[in-house]
C-alpha cells in the first residue's frame, strides 16, 4: 500500500510545495535583505551625524556672530567664542575646524567649517555655515 501525500493529493496537483522543500530559501533571503537593511540603516545613521556636525557649526557661528556684533566686540572675540563653542560641544562630531570672521561698521559675519564624522569610509562630508548680525552701536 503507498503512502498517502501530505496534502491529500497527488504531487503533480499540489499548488503549493511543502514547506520541506523549501530548505535554504531563508538563508538566501537574508543574503539578499541583509546588505540592503544594513545600506539603509547607515545612511540614516549619517544622516543624523551630518544634521548634528551641522547644528553645530551654525550655534557657533551664531554665538561668534552676537560677539563680535556686540557694541565693545571685536572679529577676533567673535572668532575666539566660536571656535570655543566648536571645541566645548563639538567633540568628534565636527572636527577640523576653521573659523573666520569680518566685522564693518554695520555687520559682523563668522564662518564655521569642519568635517563630520562619518561612517562610511573613504567619505568626509564638510559642512561650511555662516552667521552674520547688525553691530550695536549707540544711535542719537
Amino acid at each position: 500500500m503507498t503512502r498517502p501525500h501530505p496534502y491529500h493529493l497527488p504531487p503533480r496537483q499540489c499548488a503549493r510545495r511543502p514547506w520541506w522543500r523549501e530548505r535554504g530559501s531563508a538563508s538566501i533571503q537574508m543574503v539578499l535583505l541583509m546588505p540592503a537593511l544594513f545600506s539603509v540603516m547607515f545612511l540614516g545613521m549619517q544622516a543624523a551625524l551630518h544634521y548634528h556636525a551641522r547644528t553645530i557649526a551654525i550655534a557657533a557661528a551664531q554665538e561668534g556672530a552676537r560677539t563680535a556684533g556686540a557694541q565693545d566686540g571685536t572679529t577676533g572675540a567673535g572668532v575666539a567664542a566660536a571656535a570655543g563653542y566648536v571645541t566645548d560641544t563639538g567633540g568628534d562630531s565636527l572636527t577640523h575646524p576653521t573659523v573666520t570672521g569680518t566685522r564693518s561698521a554695520t555687520t559682523a559675519s563668522v564662518t564655521v567649517r569642519g568635517v563630520a564624522l562619518s561612517v562610511i569610509p573613504g567619505w568626509q562630508p564638510t559642512i561650511t555655515q555662516s552667521a552674520t548680525v547688525p553691530v550695536e552701536r549707540i544711535t542719537g
